[in-house]
């Protein structure tokens, strides 16, 4: 279940509280979910409670009871619980990251992506993220707008506007240094109010965030092919296994919260890239790469996705490639975004 798909649950549980008479309040358009802020709260949380105390004249704890009873039970959900002044906390089912996985697998380039969006008679709209623009530009501002026009083409945005080319002379000198990857990296990681710090040289390294997020990527096909070695596939499934020599040294709780932050990451991916164009920012795209792999290496780490030594491929073994090429996934297309390659070699 992602974040978005948890919005229309709760939406769905408002309305009909509203219809049945239990609040009477104005349906809102959307429902803000997200992780929670506090560890141990859950897998998402929403205020959508304390927003609607006001209109309905109750107490925020009083709405969110009603919302509580009404989402209790629901598929996807294994438990919603009341924090605070009214906040609503959801624990998934065990499902839910298998369902992730499949989904994510299933879309493959076009997960977090939304269909074209249709011109009046019917037909895709290709101008749709595109717009002249004829200001100046320097190697940011290209970089920037490049990244922004793909975002908005996959969300369907129409706040995009043409990738100029006034910078490209500074932008080639940066490429013939440092190379393509790193130079739009540079380019693209700091926020819009921050200034650019370009390194003198490409360092391959698990200390450079660019080459961390590819190296996850060049790491998940690495596994793939070993699997294949090995005779088999991924297939999704349940990940948490005991068998022997599978992060034995850490205990069960610290692995599960390993994987509901590598989950949350997988699942929030689409809603990241929507307030990337939203915002106009893709450096949010690139911030939540870099997330994203350092939760994959931490859950790998005590996680292995391949047999150790002996060991017989199993389930787990199975389950855990899956949701390693979803995480592959996930980077590959976020890279692609910033025009940046996904190595399956590096």
């Amino acid at each position: 279940m992602t974040p978005a798909e948890l919005s229309r649950t709760v939406l769905r549980s408002v309305r009909g509280a509203v219809e049945d008479q239990e609040l009477s309040v104005p349906v809102p358009a959307r429902i803000v979910v997200r992780p929670p802020k506090r560890p141990g709260s859950g897998d998402y949380a929403s205020s959508v409670a304390l927003q609607l105390a006001g209109p309905a004249g109750r107490p925020a704890r009083e709405v969110a009871e009603i919302l509580r009873k009404r989402l209790a039970g629901s598929p996807g959900i294994d438990r919603v619980e009341i924090a605070g002044p009214g906040f609503l906390n959801f624990t998934l089912g065990d499902g839910a990251l298998v369902d992730l996985v499949r989904q994510i697998l299933r879309q493959g380039a076009s997960f977090g992506a939304r269909p074209p969006a249709m011109s009046p008679s019917g037909a895709v709209d290709h101008s749709v993220g595109v717009r002249p623009d004829a200001r100046p530009r320097g190697a940011r501002e290209t970089v920037v707008a490049e990244a922004l026009a793909r975002i908005d083409a996959t969300v369907g945005s129409a706040g995009g506007q043409a990738p100029g080319r006034d910078g490209s002379d500074e932008l080639d000198g940066l490429v013939a240094r440092l190379g393509s990857d790193e130079a739009r990296w540079a380019l693209l990681r700091p926020a819009a109010h921050d200034p650019v710090r370009v390194p003198e040289r490409p360092v391959q390294r698990e200390g450079n965030p660019r080459f961390l997020v590819q190296y996850a990527y060049a790491r998940v096909r690495a596994l793939v092919r070993n699997a294949d070695d090995l005779g088999f596939a991924s297939r999704p499934g349940q990940v948490l296994g005991n068998e022997p020599g599978a992060g034995s040294a850490t205990r069960p709780a610290a692995v599960r919260d390993l994987l509901r932050d590598l989950h949350s990451l997988l699942a929030t991916y689409p809603s990241a890239i929507e307030v990337a164009a939203r915002l106009r920012a893709p450096d949010r795209v690139v911030r939540h790469l870099e997330a994203t792999a350092e939760a994959f290496f931490r859950w790998h780490d005590v996680c292995p996705p391949l047999p150790v030594g002996e060991q017989k491929p199993l389930a787990v073994h199975r389950a855990r490639l899956a949701l390693a090429e979803a995480a592959g996934t996930v980077l590959a297309n976020g890279l692609r975004l910033l025009g940046i390659s996904a190595p399956e070699h590096l």
